[in-house]
């Protein structure tokens, strides 16, 4: 099988790789899709994400569906959890298996899915609708996320939001706001193209700028959004979020910081007396959510998907992936093979 190795910074490899055997508690699965996002990218630019650092050849790719090939289900379309919690750790017993001290995560601490197989906990492989195409479903680990992040943010209806970042998963968040009976949600990003996207699912207001203050905000919000997401992990949408947040506010932190290191100015944030979150990737109930959304149409992934590249084109993948000329850059490892 073919398998896309980082080397080390910028330095993709394709590998010839036996099949993996599957353990007893895991299925061998056919991977149809995987998508790219930005902690990939962190691991292409910086050989390392947070303080987890590229120590061997790693295969990359967290977001990812395929078709089971052993066992019972065997030709079955799954999307897949990439987090193996221990079960056993305090975090795990609480319910938080999101923030488990011992986790395996495809693309980090164990290989991920940007190669033809692998095997994985077949617990893990979620049953995956006809109604949901291949590469749409790679939109699934992130839309898990994104109601990771909804949660933290306490939305209910009549809920006034901001949104500070629009790739992919901002735009994922976007829609889920608006499902939540937002009143007025505000979003901003510095590409031209994210901004139209984001206007077309009906932001109230959307604003082409690296930061800005409270001087976006239409009348409805004049005193501040009631909470605010940072899915960019930089400076200066953090400062766009503290900024146009209320007093009483809740800021919830999304985006992976390069350098892994966010700052902001404390005196505004604790003056404000705001309310600090950070989403840590999503818990195993969000994406049986996630699953359910797409299914029945409620969330739109399709249109959030620009690019597809073969498991051969993934360099070019990482290449657009890092100009961020589009919105969601998918890799089909199946494509092209023989």
């Amino acid at each position: 099988m073919i398998a896309l190795r980082l080397h080390d910074k910028r330095d993709l490899r394709l590998h010839e790789e036996p099949v993996p055997t599957p353990s007893d508690d895991e299925v061998l699965v056919r991977v149809t899709a995987v998508g790219l996002c930005g902690s990939d990218l962190h691991w292409f630019h910086e050989g390392a994400i947070g303080d987890v650092v590229l120590t061997r050849p790693l295969v990359l790719g967290h977001e990812f569906v395929g078709v089971i090939e052993t066992g019972s289900r065997t030709g079955e379309r799954v999307a897949l959890d990439p987090a193996i919690a221990c079960g056993a750790c305090a975090p795990c017993v609480a319910g938080n298996e999101n923030l488990c001290v011992a986790c395996r995560f495809a693309g980090n601490s164990v290989d991920g899915a940007l190669r033809s197989r692998l095997a994985w906990p077949e617990r893990l492989a979620h049953h995956l609708p006809d109604s949901v195409p291949d590469v749409e479903a790679s939109l699934l680990e992130p839309l898990g996320v994104a109601l990771h992040a909804l949660d933290l943010g306490h939305v209910r209806p009549g809920t006034t939001a901001g949104v500070y970042g629009c790739g992919p998963l901002g735009l994922l968040l976007v829609q889920l706001l608006l499902r939540a009976g937002v009143n007025v949600l505000v979003a901003t990003d510095p590409l031209p193209h994210r901004v139209a996207a984001v206007e077309a699912l009906g932001a109230t207001v959307a604003v082409e700028t690296r930061r800005a203050g409270i001087e976006i905000l239409p009348a409805a919000a004049s005193g501040g959004v009631d909470v605010a997401f940072d899915v960019a992990g930089e400076d200066d949408a953090i400062a766009t979020a503290i900024a146009t947040l209320r007093p009483g506010g809740r800021l919830v932190l999304v985006g992976i910081p390069a350098d892994d290191r966010s700052c902001f100015t404390a005196s505004i944030a604790r003056r404000k007396g705001l309310t600090i979150s950070l989403c840590r990737r999503m818990k195993p109930s969000d994406l049986p959510r996630a699953i359910d959304l797409a299914e029945t149409g409620r969330i739109e992934l399709g249109g959030l998907v620009s690019e597809r590249y073969s498991l051969a084109d993934g360099p070019e993948a990482f290449a657009i992936l890092s100009e961020k000329r589009g919105l969601k850059v998918v890799v089909e490892p199946q494509r092209g093979a023989a």
